[in-house]
């Protein structure tokens, strides 16, 4: 019986350059950018947020009517939400993508997006 007519097993074909080109490098390098973009938004928004507090501080020091009445506690807390939202919402999307039909399906865009949050 003659076995050079098998076909090679599962794992060559993952091993293969265009599949992992095409579907690990391509939706990797996507997750990179959305995870190196997110952490910098998110330093602008903490930025914006702190000089926000600064700035009622110093109206509140200086007396000025109207800014005794804000919750400082509950600005953070819509923040936060706000964050968590806009988090769980980039996993669901980055989890999603696909290159091609191929069964790998986000986690590489997810490892891009931990990466680029990372270096970001």
């Amino acid at each position: 019986m003659n076995n050079n007519h098998l076909a090679p097993p599962l794992f060559a074909d993952i091993l293969n350059p265009d599949f992992l080109l095409g579907n690990v490098g391509g939706p990797f390098v996507i997750g990179l950018a959305v995870g190196f973009f997110a952490k910098k938004m998110l330093k602008i928004a903490l930025f914006c947020l702190g000089a926000g507090v600064v700035v009622l501080f110093v109206l509140q020091y200086f007396d000025f009517k109207g800014s005794h009445n804000i919750n400082l506690q509950e600005v953070g807390d819509s923040f936060i939400g706000s964050v968590k939202h806009g988090f769980e919402l980039l996993k669901e999307r980055l989890s999603t993508i696909q290159s091609g039909n191929k069964p790998i399906q986000g986690g590489s865009a997810l490892a891009g997006f931990f990466v680029g949050f990372k270096l970001g």
